[in-house]
């Protein structure tokens, strides 16, 4: 199966920016916009990032407030303050062997970075890629970490996987199979989330938002200050 997959992959991978570079800060940056964003909209995003902060240490040295400036549409803004904070600690001490120990780097995304950047043999195991060991039953080292991404985010999907253009399905024991619908978040538009982002966008752009349970959901996050009525944003 491996070297099926391989194969495929050769012919049918994606050619995603992150995938032409070895550098850990890139490799982080990609797998943080990816983490619950589709990539055909990172790509736009990730490229506009690395030209204005091409390296951790201009990360680290950038405003809290230019960081969310340019986070803004990805969603999940704790990410963007998390990613600078990741920075930070670089700049100042390296990457650290256990990858972990960065801010809001957990077991995947420390395995992608490890694998991607630093060679390690560990194989970055994220939902396309459990869903395809699962189904298969099969074992990949960590050389097919991007192949199968890609199987299972254009062949293998979540409920009618395409088990006719699949390079394993000869040998995959759930051919055929028809999966329930994952249960999905509920909508964007009209929720706290919502409300969440309109708070600190408006924040951005030198108001002051009168969300104030909002803020207060937002400062919990420490993506701004609240102090004594005062909203600012964070150093």
């Amino acid at each position: 199966m491996q070297s099926a997959l391989l194969a495929w992959y050769a012919e049918n991978g994606r050619d995603l920016p992150w995938r032409r570079t070895r550098d850990p800060y890139a490799i982080l940056v990609s797998e943080v916009m990816l983490q619950q964003t589709q990539a055909a909209r990172v790509v736009p995003r990730y490229l506009a990032w690395l030209e204005r902060w091409p390296t951790a240490e201009a990360l680290a040295s950038a405003s809290t407030a230019d960081v969310l400036r340019e986070w803004q549409g990805l969603g999940y803004n704790r990410r963007a303050l998390n990613l600078q904070r990741a920075a930070r600690e670089v700049a100042a001490s390296g990457w650290p062997e256990d990858l972990t120990s960065l801010p809001g780097v957990g077991p995947y995304t420390a395995a992608a970075v490890a694998c991607f950047a630093f060679g390690r043999p560990v194989l970055p195991v994220d939902v396309n890629v459990a869903r395809v060991l699962e189904r298969t039953g099969a074992s990949f080292d960590h050389t097919c970490g991007q192949a199968l991404m890609d199987l299972g985010a254009t062949v293998c999907i979540a409920r009618v996987p395409r088990c006719g253009e699949c390079p394993l399905g000869e040998e995959c024991p759930s051919r055929g199979r028809r999966y329930e619908p994952l249960r999905r978040q509920g909508p964007f538009e009209g929720s706290f989330r919502q409300r969440r982002a309109a708070a600190l966008r408006a924040l951005l752009d030198g108001l002051h938002p009168d969300d104030h349970e909002a803020v207060a959901a937002l400062a919990d996050d420490g993506l701004v200050r609240l102090e004594e009525g005062v909203v600012s944003l964070p150093d």
